[in-house]
């Protein structure tokens, strides 16, 4: 059988977070980078036009005042490489370039241009173009700023916000890194707990600083504690119920043989090995009992799936055995069976119908009746079984469900098993069990009634 790898929450949850702030943070970068790039783009022109309309009402003084007969080439600063920033030209109406900075050539930058902003394709490489005529309309300007200006600005820009989002990246994921770790805190500290444990200490894991996503399991943790604390318990107190009733019959069973080696003659042999019969046949019903109930354990019973039976059915299939046993023991049993529809587990009913009606038999004196009855009542499925046996005391209707718990005077020898067996049996199919006085006030009338649903009264 392959075995599933293992993962690391913390870990996944740390490179989710991290590819995720990567992700955003470069998306974020792009955004910006392409709006800045869109803003700036405005600006250079905004700069571009604003500079030609300087140039160009400077040149248009200097030409009232001292007149222009030959190309003019402004002196500027010689470490400046002015064709990678700003080239310019003046002309006049009749086409005469009358100014120009060093990199600017000789004709028109923008051949036949009017006025506007457009991109040409020059020597040096694509280009932003401005054109303007002044307001007398006697000169016109060019002015033409390289892409490779812009492109210089613009990566610069993106340089340094780059470096500015790898640092707040490495920043972002210390602060992740911090939290993630804070928060398995909780969960680590609940690991430890668990891990410390020996196999006896079913104690509940504390719940303090565990996350609330994490509470639900932690808290079936506790609950699945309590089932075994509940089960163990069970289990030692059955153990040593079933040591101690054991204890008597096997005791009997001693005596009974030590007799026999000392009897005297074949009579006396004789009545010590019925004795020795009847505490064997009490030992092996003590034992049958206590398999019952192992049996009927709560894991056990969850593998056991209910399905819908009828119960008349179910007594009508034993009623006559029991009416044979009935009349060895003088009684007479009646049947008065109704159909009823339930839930049913079709091995365990017969186990509650047994102990019932053997305990009726066992208690009621001779020349005494039982009853059994079954049929629908209301929203339940009614099983009742009454004699005419001395009954029960209402103060101790609610402890002989208990497991070893016989009644101080009773007469017929038992383990005090056969009501423990049925009140399981009964939580089994979340029916209830209710004692009470039996016809007349005399004897025990039981009653156990079975949910029904709505689906299941409608197929009944």
């Amino acid at each position: 059988m392959s075995k599933s790898a293992v993962w690391s929450l913390r870990n996944a949850l740390f490179r989710w977070l991290i590819g995720l702030t990567l992700a955003l943070w470069a998306l974020s970068a792009v955004i910006v980078y392409v709006e800045a790039d869109y803003e700036s783009q405005e600006l250079f022109d905004q700069s571009l036009e604003e500079t030609a309309h300087l140039l160009l009402s400077l040149a248009e003084y200097e030409v009232r005042e001292h007149g222009s007969a030959s190309p003019i080439i402004v002196a500027v600063p010689a470490e400046r490489n002015h064709r990678q920033y700003l080239l310019y030209q003046i002309w006049d109406v009749q086409g005469r370039l009358l100014y120009k900075n060093p990199g600017a050539p000789d004709q028109p930058i923008w051949p036949q241009a009017h006025s506007g902003m457009r991109w040409l394709d020059g020597p040096d490489g694509r280009q932003r173009v401005y054109a303007s005529w002044s307001n007398s309309g006697q000169l016109q300007i060019q002015v033409a700023e390289p892409v490779t200006h812009r492109k210089d600005i613009s990566h610069r820009f993106a340089y340094k916000l780059s470096g500015f989002a790898l640092a707040l990246v490495a920043l972002a994921a210390l602060a992740i890194w911090w939290s993630v770790q804070r928060l398995f805190r909780g969960l680590q500290q609940s690991t430890g707990e668990v891990a410390s444990r020996t196999p006896n200490d079913l104690a509940d894991v504390s719940l303090a600083g565990v996350p609330r996503e994490a509470l639900p399991l932690l808290e079936a943790i506790n609950r699945l504690f309590e089932r075994v604390r509940r089960a163990m318990e069970r289990e030692q107190r059955f153990t040593a119920d079933a040591a101690h009733e054991l204890r008597t019959p096997l005791a009997a069973i001693k005596t009974s043989l030590q007799v026999i080696q000392r009897a005297r003659n074949d009579a006396e042999r004789e009545e010590f090995l019925a004795a020795l019969g009847v505490s064997v046949d009490r030992a092996s019903r003590l034992v049958d009992q206590l398999l019952t109930l192992s049996r009927l354990d709560p894991l056990y019973q969850r593998s056991k799936g209910l399905e819908l039976r009828d119960l008349a059915t179910l007594i009508g299939e034993a009623l006559p055995g029991w009416r044979e046993a009935a009349a060895r023991h003088q009684l007479s049993l009646h049947g008065q069976l109704e159909p009823a529809v339930c839930a049913l587990n079709a091995d365990a009913i017969p186990i509650l119908l047994r102990n019932l009606v053997e305990n009726a038999m066992r208690y009621t004196p001779a020349g005494g009746s039982i009853q059994i009855r079954c049929g629908m009542q209301q929203e339940h499925a009614l099983l009742e079984i009454s004699d005419s046996g001395p009954g029960i005391p209402a103060a101790m209707r609610e402890r002989v469900f208990e497991r070893f718990v016989r009644l101080a005077d009773a007469s017929q020898p038992g383990s005090g098993l056969g009501l423990s067996i049925v009140r399981q049996i009964a939580e089994m199919h979340g029916a209830s069990i209710s004692l009470g006085d039996g016809a007349g006030g005399r004897g025990l009338c039981i009653q156990i009634r079975f949910p029904v649903s709505q689906t299941t009264m409608q197929i009944s």
